[in-house]
This record gives structure tokens, sequence and C-alpha cells, in this order.
């Protein structure tokens, strides 16, 4: 299997070397069809390579799901959605739970998906009350607060390859699902209210799920499977665009009080190293403004290059963004990380997050990365200075890439420079 899939890795771009050479893997990451073809290239590859999937011997598969479910996104608003559950009792929860995968390898994130089977029923998530009480069970599903013991029946054995994709996290093989039986289980208490608050609009529900200290990974299974929102407008989600949408949803929530907070006093820098990601974040004494550069190394996940980097630069000013960003789920996983720490400290800065993924990132594992790893770089103290070029010999300490590099591409620093002249002036 590696050999073939890596024929089709390397025909598939032989014929179109402006692929490679502008980046458009970085920009694409296997979901937009930027290079023109039908099946991505560098999918075929991650496949080719991954490790042997668990053998499913039964049609009858049954287990404690963590609770989790996925919502498909082919062929939207016609998707596949079920449950995902590993053939194991117990305690499950950890399978799909992100906020605890922070210093786990990616070895050990992978094998643990894995083991995770997907059940698949065909709906049309825009009049999904009409389909029956498979609907019913995954609502169910998602809304539980504990593992909670699962049975699917098949058609036919589970198989096929793994999924893996930018925003989501890893899980294994998949069947199309006959019935599916949830047992009883304790629904959580926010997500439960916003489940029976049939006039609520999905904004407020996805906030008010937050403040009550529901994680974001629970607020997103809610919001994917139609349990928030107006009555009549309440429809399924599919899981990759659930997963931005509430992380966009809590971060602007957070940054509309965060910008009119007081100023922090001092330049910072925090640094973070895991999975092969470097991170530097940067705060600084101004008025809110956000932005996020990706430096994709040579062999890493999405850049296909045997010799240089690709960049990645998305950023907002103090009234946000009108435009989807175009690094995708990556920017308003890292934005929500930094609002939520300036909230809690009471303070308001310019931020500006710098990553390095390094070619040990050689598989996509979703977004949930860049959301609890920034939030890991936060719980640390910074180092502070008097001025943004006090920081940058300790940047370049511990970052490959030299600030130069940094500077000449981001567009925050110019703003800023040219604001400081102003006030200077003034």
């Amino acid at each position: 299997m590696g050999m073939e899939s890596d024929t089709v890795f390397d025909a598939a771009f032989k014929s179109d070397d402006s692929v490679v050479k502008n980046g458009l893997c970085v920009v694409c990451k296997g979901s937009r069809n930027l290079c023109g073809k039908s099946r991505c290239p560098l999918m075929a590859k991650f496949y080719s390579d991954q490790r042997s999937l668990p053998q499913i011997d039964s049609k009858d598969i049954a287990g404690c799901s963590p609770p989790s479910v996925f919502v498909g996104r082919f062929g939207y608003p016609k998707v596949d959605i079920g449950p995902l559950l590993p053939q194991e009792f117990g305690d499950t929860s950890l399978l799909d739970l992100p906020e605890r995968w922070v210093g786990r390898s990616q070895s050990a994130i992978v094998d643990m998906r894995f083991r995770l089977v997907r059940g698949k029923h065909r709906i049309d998530a825009t009049d999904f009350k009409k389909a029956g009480r498979i609907v019913d069970n995954v609502q169910e599903l998602a809304l539980t607060e504990k593992p909670v013991d699962v049975e699917t029946v098949f058609a036919s054995k589970p198989k096929g390859r793994v999924v893996l994709d930018d925003a989501v996290q890893p899980f294994g093989p998949s069947g199309r699902m006959e019935t599916l039986t949830v047992g009883n289980g304790r629904f959580e208490r926010s997500l439960e209210k916003s489940f029976y608050d049939i006039d609520m609009r999905a904004t407020d529900a996805v906030v008010a799920s937050y403040r009550s200290g529901t994680r974001v990974t629970e607020i997103e299974k809610a919001f994917s499977v139609g349990t928030m929102g107006v009555d009549k407008k309440r429809r399924f989600v599919p899981t990759r665009w659930s997963i931005t949408a509430v992380d966009d949803i809590i971060s602007k929530e957070l940054v509309s009080k965060v910008k009119h907070m007081e100023t922090i006093d001092k330049y910072r820098v925090y640094f973070w190293n895991q999975l092969d990601n470097r991170w530097a974040i940067v705060m600084m004494p101004c008025s809110w403004r956000f932005e996020m550069m990706e430096a994709w190394y040579p062999q890493s996940s999405w850049n296909i290059s045997d010799s240089h980097i690709d960049f990645e630069v998305d950023s907002e000013e103090y009234d946000g963004r009108t435009t989807y960003a175009v690094m995708g789920g990556s920017y308003y996983a890292a934005r929500l990380a930094i609002a939520e720490r300036l909230e809690k400290e009471r303070r308001c800065a310019g931020v500006i997050v710098m990553r390095e993924i390094h070619p040990g990132y050689n598989i996509p594992l979703g977004v949930w990365n860049i959301r609890e790893n920034c939030r890991a770089a936060l719980l640390y103290d910074p180092i502070e200075s008097d001025t943004l070029e006090g920081l940058w010999p300790h940047i370049d300490a511990y970052m490959d890439i030299n600030h130069d590099e940094w500077k000449k591409r981001s567009e925050l620093i110019k703003e800023w420079k040219v604001q400081r002249r102003l006030d200077e002036y003034y």
C-alpha cells in the first residue's frame, strides 16, 4: 500500500511544480482542492504512512463512547452522522478529550484515536427531525457528560482508512449503521439547558455554556448535532465547521471584553515547544490587535518541499475581521487561547503568535493542537522588556527563524511602527 500511494503522490505533483513553489498545500490543507486534483496527493501520502488499523471482526460493535460523535461535510446538506466508539468498556474519556492531550506524543495521540470506530447514517442536516431514532441517539450522546455504553449494528464489518484532517482529531475505520443503541447517561448541565431552550440563539448558547465552565470540545459536539439555537433554525453542522465556529464565537465574546481593558505594562514573550511545534507569543502594551504567523518546514505535514519554508500570515486590528482567515481554524483556536488569558488577567494587548512547524509534525492532528498548546504556553511566566526590540534576542535564541524574517512578514509590526511614530509626534 505504501509504495502504491507514494507513486500516486509523486505523479500528482510531478506535473505541476507550481503547487509546491506557491505553497498551495499550506493554504489548502487537503480541503479546498486548490491544486485542481480530485484527490489530495498529500492525503494519499499520509494514508500510505499510517500504521495498521485495528481489525474489526464483527458487524456488531459495543463499547464505551468517550462520548464522541462525528458529522461529515461531503455532500452537505446530505451528510453522514454517527458515534465514535472503541471496542472497550470503562473510562474512555481520554480518547476524545484534547484538553488533556498536551504533553503526549504524536504517535500516542494517533494510536489512541485509531481505536475509535465511526458509525455512519445519512441524513439531511437541514431537516434532520424526520430522520428517526438514530438522530435522537446521536444528539443524546453529544450532550452526555461521561462515557456511556453504545452498541451499533453495521451493514458490514467496519473498515477503511483513518480520517486525517487539519481541523479534526484523527479516528479509525468506519461503516454504515443499521441500528444504534445508547445507554443512559447524564447530560452536561449547561448543554442540557440550551437543548431545551428553543428560543435561545446558538451564539448565546455557546457563550453561556463556555461561561458556565463547559469544555470547548464539549460545546463543539453539542453545536454540531443541532442542539443549540432557535428551534426552526437548528441543523446539524459538519464537525470541521463546528470546531471553527465555536472557537470564533467564544473568542469574539472574549475580545469584546478585553479590548476595553487597561493595557499590559511591558512587552512580553511566552515560549513553548510541543509535537515538534515551536511557539513564541509576543504581547505588546497597546490596544487589541492580533496576528498569527505560521512557518511550515520542509516535510512537515502540509509542506512537501525539500528545501523551502512556507509561511502563512493572518491578522486583525481593533475592529476585528470581516473575512474568513486564510489559515483556517488555527487562527481562531489561537485567538481564543490568547483572549482567554488576557480576560483572566483583565488586561488588553496587541498579540503576535509565531509558530514553527518542524518535520516531526508530519500528519495533521486537528486545531485542538493550536488552542491547547497556546493555553499551555500562557501558563508560564513570560520574558519581559521595556521595548519590542528587547525581546528579539530571546526569540532568536529559541526559534530557528531569525526575527528579521518574522518582522518583514508581520503586518502588525509594520502598523505598530507607524502608530508609535505618531504617538511620539503628538
